[in-house]
């Protein structure tokens, strides 16, 4: 090997930044699960401005009821749009969640998303269409998404398997998908014993993604993953480091890897932006992810 003095005969790869999200609390965990859990609209917006700060560019949003139980109603997603927007203005992307989580059909599900028309949401695909042979709830589901497109909305699809990212890439293929880079979520371990998650488990939808599309999609959709347990921060690592993003937050996991209670989501998060800054890879402001991901 010839070792040149020329510093400039030897350049890093220019990799582009990573897109971090914070799902902060899910649907179904409560003050019992973890005391900081943020619940109420101010607590949100708290939450939104500490995990902005620790690298967040793009906020996972679940709304509760009165009653504490998880809710897709416009009236409880508003006043929290509302509280965050008041305390950080558009530096995160709020991104709404329409899960199911029992209480919803997919008729509501959508009914909901069509008078809220968020900046961003994400689907999961199994949720609106269980069957692949269902013709009419498949015909209801790509309405849903041109409706989406016209409003101008981000959707990110969730996918809990490679049945679920073959089904979606069925639809793509045929011209069904009415985006033109479409943002996908990898979720690993969901039926893994314990929901314990794994980052072997990324390999699978990786390697169906680029054995349909080619490499140049694994390289180009923008595409995250989300991990339980305590091995949340090995499968953001590995996503990144295979230049994708990652989703982190008390939704998932409360632990740090050393197996201590992580004090609050922005430690979650801030681990993240240091792995991410090992890795050589900037972490995204709301501003490049938004362009990243193509949102308007």
């Amino acid at each position: 090997m010839i070792l040149s003095n020329d510093s400039s005969a030897v350049e890093s790869p220019k990799l582009s930044p990573t897109i971090l999200t914070v799902a902060p609390n899910g649907a179904r965990k409560t003050k019992a699960d973890h005391p900081t859990l943020p619940l109420s609209p101010l607590e949100l917006a708290e939450c939104a401005a500490s995990c902005l700060d620790a690298g967040a560019s793009m906020l996972h949003l679940h709304v509760r009821d009165e009653q504490n139980h998880h809710s897709l109603a416009p009236e409880h997603y508003r006043p929290a749009i509302e509280a965050i927007k008041d305390r950080i203005g558009d530096q995160l992307i709020l991104q709404t969640t329409t899960e199911a989580v029992g209480r919803y059909s997919p008729s509501a599900q959508i009914a909901a998303m069509q008078m809220l028309k968020p900046e961003a949401l994400s689907l999961g695909l199994r949720e609106y269409v269980p069957d692949p042979r269902d013709r009419q709830a498949e015909t209801r589901f790509l309405d849903f998404l041109e409706e989406c497109a016209s409003w101008g909305s981000f959707i990110q699809f969730i996918l809990y398997s490679t049945g679920d990212l073959n089904h979606f890439l069925d639809l793509w293929e045929c011209g069904e998908i009415p985006i033109a880079k479409p943002s996908l979520l990898f979720v690993l371990g969901r039926y893994s014993l314990g929901q314990y998650s794994h980052p072997c488990e990324l390999i699978p939808f990786l390697a169906t993604l680029e054995q349909r599309q080619g490499s140049s999609a694994v390289e180009t959709w923008p595409w995250s993953v989300c991990a339980f347990g305590p091995l949340e921060a090995a499968c953001a690592a590995t996503a990144i480091g295979l230049g994708g993003n990652a989703r982190l937050g008390f939704e998932n996991n409360l632990h740090l890897p050393n197996g201590q209670v992580a004090p609050d989501n922005a430690a979650l998060i801030a681990l993240a932006a240091q792995i991410a800054q090992s890795q050589s890879r900037q972490v995204a402001t709301a501003e490049t992810a938004r362009q990243l991901m193509a949102i308007h």
